[in-house]
């Protein structure tokens, strides 16, 4: 049996890529086997949320066509239910989160066309009848797609990305807050720091983590902790620290398991499939077993009770369907 370090390193080179590689990856902790593929076509860049400790999985893109599918996965039985099709536009790049484990929502994304962007936000309820979608107040910040979105205590949160209003465009860094109550947004402070793209966020507790992402071409190395309370930032140590680590990326999948933050898969000089976990406690990165399919990006992450899961995303023109499961207590075994 080949050693994980010697698998990966021969996968890379297939792939005429060329990553990080730690000489003691067997040794890192978490294991992941493979699950049900997802059952429609390979995409990237599709929006999803939680609900009920099932995963909703809508949109993305395949290189040729913008989806408009919904499906639901179920980690307990390891299968996937074609859902209502979302009625509004297609779209990739778009944000998605759920509130009281009862609804989700989805808005914002790219359509194909270059100049235009979408601010409409959409509410799905799996129970819903006679329509499972509905659509809901727009999002009043500038249309923008590869932003990001998170959820603590009944408040939905959307914020940068790459917005287009016009003839003004570029990477952002405001925030906005949705209240299901009222069927509302209001703007809040922005994030400290650099404006980006394509950024991930983990929440723990009543505290949401926000990092990775480009601007203007380059990659962000800040990281910041986002109060719900006061609803403020804090910067926190950076991802690219000295040579103990380097968490740097863009598009990547992040999830949270009892109390830890896990960032994963993404590019940077190349596709990805390395996994680092965060503590809050002492503001430290560490390395654990990495992806063990094909290096992507625009991939899901997601988190159901202890296990982190994987799914979709792109190596260059390669679209993927596979779904990863991650037991972060688990030693690696190589005969998954």
């Amino acid at each position: 049996m080949l050693k994980k370090g010697i698998w990966l390193f021969a996968a890379l080179i297939a792939a005429n890529i060329f990553i990080g590689c730690n000489d003691d990856e067997d040794e890192l902790l978490g294991d992941w086997t493979e699950g049900s593929e997802f059952e429609a076509s390979p995409r990237a860049n599709a929006v999803y949320f939680t609900i009920d400790n099932k995963l909703y999985l809508m949109g993305g893109y395949d290189g040729d066509d913008y989806f408009n599918d919904t499906w639901e996965y179920d980690p307990d039985k390891n299968w996937w239910k074609k859902m209502e099709n979302f009625p509004g536009t297609p779209r990739t790049a778009a944000v998605g989160f759920s509130l009281d484990n009862k609804r989700g929502y989805i808005g914002t994304g790219y359509n194909g066309d270059s100049d235009v962007v979408l601010k409409d936000f959409w509410e799905f309820d799996p129970n819903g009848t006679p329509s499972q979608w509905k659509q809901v107040a727009d999002f009043i910040g500038t249309p923008r797609y590869g932003a990001v979105a998170f959820a603590i205590d009944s408040v939905g949160y959307v914020g940068t990305g790459y917005f287009i209003d016009g003839s003004d465009k570029g990477e952002t860094k405001d925030f906005y807050r949705y209240s299901p109550a009222s069927n509302s947004w209001e703007q809040i402070v922005s994030i400290e720091g650099s404006k980006r793209r394509d950024a991930t966020v983990f929440v723990i507790g009543k505290y949401a983590y926000l990092g990775t992402g480009t601007n203007s071409g380059s990659y962000e190395e800040d990281f910041h902790r986002f109060d719900a309370t006061s609803e403020t930032w804090t910067e926190l140590r950076d991802l690219d620290y000295s040579d103990d680590y380097s968490v740097m990326r863009s598009i990547a999948v992040s999830f949270s398991i009892n109390g830890y933050g896990y960032i994963g898969t993404g590019y940077k000089s190349g596709y990805l499939n390395d996994f680092w976990k965060y503590d809050p406690a002492d503001d430290t990165w560490e390395e654990v077993t990495g992806l063990e399919g094909a290096a992507r990006q625009d991939a899901i992450g997601f988190a159901v009770g202890n296990y982190g899961y994987v799914t979709t995303g792109k190596n260059g023109s390669n679209y993927f369907d596979d779904l990863w499961k991650f037991n972060p207590a688990a030693e690696y075994d190589d005969e998954n």
